[in-house]
């Protein structure tokens, strides 16, 4: 396993900004040839009948409106493209990438468990959350702007998230991937773990 603990060598070229470029893309394409959503959204019955192994990672670059991909490509421009500079293009890629994959493997199991087949999840939620949570483990006394007027620490942050994505996945009938989000942040946690050997929770000094 040590093999899983060595983080690539530190290089930077921009791919926070390469990303929000492939989301635009494909966010422009799927809304001009409606039939591509079908193909590129993660949906468990297409998966496990039609072997469209391929979109449990394409559902991350899929966007089920304009604001949906405002909101997730602000998430890199404001969290991405500072935890890459900090890490590197090649480890940051991989964490994104990675999480997100992760995020839609796990989702397709669960729906499909709970039978949900006809589900079609998009969006890069997942990974933006993971995102998140690796800002707040590097920078754990950075200050983030709640709508912009409200200053809050960014574990704090990271915690109160996590209560009301639990709360909603549990009591609300919106149409908003909780579960996506509540995986993005435990991937994210893992991949510290796992990777840098870093335990997030006493970063933030909730537990010794």
């Amino acid at each position: 396993m040590k093999f899983l603990r060595k983080p690539f060598k530190y290089v930077y070229w921009n791919a926070g900004f390469t990303l929000i470029l492939i989301n635009t893309i494909v966010f422009a394409l799927t809304s001009l040839f409606k039939t591509l959503t079908p193909y590129l959204a993660l949906i468990p019955l297409y998966v496990t009948h039609g072997h469209m192994y391929w979109q449990i990672f394409t559902y991350q670059f899929v966007h089920g409106g304009f604001w949906h991909l405002l909101f997730n490509m602000l998430g890199i421009l404001f969290f991405g493209v500072t935890v890459e500079k900090q890490m590197g293009s090649k480890e940051f890629l991989l964490f994104y990438l990675l999480t997100g994959t992760l995020c839609g493997l796990s989702s397709y199991f669960i729906y499909s468990f709970v039978g949900f087949q006809m589900i079609a999840l998009v969006g890069a939620s997942g990974a933006i959350f993971a995102v998140l949570f690796l800002f707040a483990v590097m920078f754990p006394n950075a200050q983030i702007f709640l709508w912009g007027i409200i200053p809050i620490p960014a574990p704090i942050l990271i915690i109160g998230f996590a209560l009301f994505e639990i709360f909603d996945l549990l009591f609300s009938s919106d149409n908003v991937a909780h579960l996506v989000h509540l995986l993005g942040f435990f991937f994210a946690w893992l991949y510290m773990r796992i990777r840098f050997g870093i335990k997030p929770l006493k970063v933030w000094n909730i537990v010794r």
